[in-house]
């Protein structure tokens, strides 16, 4: 299997780069740290006008019409460059929730917004449990003539608070099978009976939110996909979103051993370079190797969902799983080959490792999805 990027997705590679180092330096992650909602206007409006929330949004909607290979070159870069906002929110979850769940004039509308970045859409799935699976939904409904009656709690909703509006998985109907019974409505984050706060994490680039429905009233029309038949609908945005943040992982690791091996050959110590140390060097290489290692998986992955390949699932949680491990590891050694200067808050690699912390915990933590692989190949087992 080739993993190479084609010419044309390396030259967005450069582009993207070169656009995020004018953009999106440490100063300007900083500002968005203590900033209200962590989403600048302008700069939103600039990665709008490149194009960018709208790579897997069709031509007909006015979008790119790209691949999520496509997507996966620009959200590297974005984790490269810890790069704030709603943007992997927009580009993944929203845009797939739509495309895939809604039909006729409201979804064209609706991607279009989307595409021209005047529309923000996110997944209201995790409740208490923190679970990203059917099992985890306990979010029930209950029947008001021809509507739905929402009433309930949503936790860790990425960017609700700048969302225009939230794809909410409840269940309408009881079963043995935690996956059927399910419903993804699409509610106006204005809505009545809709609160949304923010939720303070490590890492303040990216929000999420915690989201109460108390009596929200909505239609029939509002249902993304099929009625009681919604979890395939959620499991792919929940799949496209997990390979963004594998990519995006793989990207700041990136960073941080490129910083790390930098300061390894500059700072000096008992007149020579640190990086000349055998403990050093052997620090740095099992850094890279591990990266290494993670990239491959989220490379597959990547693929895998691009393509819609059958074992899509395995491959997303593994990646998972082992790039979430290892983000944490290759930028906590990051720190520690700069030493003291490493532990202060005028450093930056501290938000490296915020985010390593914060992207490991998305969609599910490492331990979730090592369950998820075991499950799959123990039902793989059981049908042999």
């Amino acid at each position: 299997m080739d993993f190479a990027f084609s010419e044309e997705q390396e030259m967005l590679r450069e582009a993207v780069r070169r656009f995020l180092t004018d953009h999106c330096q440490s100063q300007f992650v900083r500002r968005m740290m203590a900033h209200e909602s962590a989403h600048d206007a302008d700069f939103w409006q600039k990665i709008c006008d490149l194009g960018w929330p709208a790579l897997l949004v069709p031509e007909e909607f006015g979008g790119q019409g790209g691949t999520f290979l496509d997507l996966a070159v620009v959200s590297e870069e974005a984790g490269r460059f810890l790069m704030p906002g709603p943007f992997l929110t927009s580009a993944t979850l929203g845009t797939v929730l739509m495309l895939e769940g809604a039909r006729g004039e409201r979804k064209r509308e609706t991607l279009q917004k989307m595409a021209s970045g005047k529309f923000i859409g996110t997944l209201a799935l995790a409740e208490v449990a923190g679970r990203y699976d059917a099992e985890g939904i306990k979010m029930r409904t209950r029947v008001q003539g021809d509507k739905y009656v929402l009433s309930g709690d949503k936790f860790f909703v990425p960017d609700a608070h700048v969302a225009n509006a939230l794809a909410v998985v409840a269940r309408t109907a009881d079963g043995p099978d935690p996956e059927k019974g399910l419903t993804v409505f699409w509610v106006d984050t204005n809505a009545e009976g809709v609160a949304v706060t923010q939720l303070k994490t490590v890492d303040q680039t990216r929000r999420v939110c915690h989201v109460r429905f108390d009596n929200v009233v909505v239609g029939k029309d509002s249902i993304l996909g099929e009625e009681h038949h919604g979890w395939p609908l959620a499991r792919r945005a929940l799949e496209v979103a997990t390979a963004g943040i594998c990519i995006e992982l793989v990207g700041t690791a990136q960073r941080a051993l490129d910083m790390a091996v930098e300061y390894a050959k500059t700072r000096v110590q008992f007149g020579r370079p640190i990086g000349s140390f055998q403990g050093v060097k052997h620090k740095c290489v099992d850094m890279m190797v591990a990266l290494e290692n993670a990239r491959s998986l989220a490379y597959y992955a990547c693929w895998a969902v691009d393509s819609r390949a059958p074992e899509t699932p395995r491959a997303v949680a593994m990646a998972k799983a082992t790039v979430s491990d290892m983000a944490q590891y290759v930028t906590s050694e990051a720190i520690q080959v700069h030493g003291g200067i490493g532990f202060t808050w005028e450093h930056d690699m501290h938000l490296f490792f915020r985010r390593a912390i914060a992207g490991g915990a998305a969609f599910g933590n490492p331990s979730f999805h090592r369950e998820a692989v075991a499950r799959i190949f123990e039902s793989r087992a059981s049908d042999r």
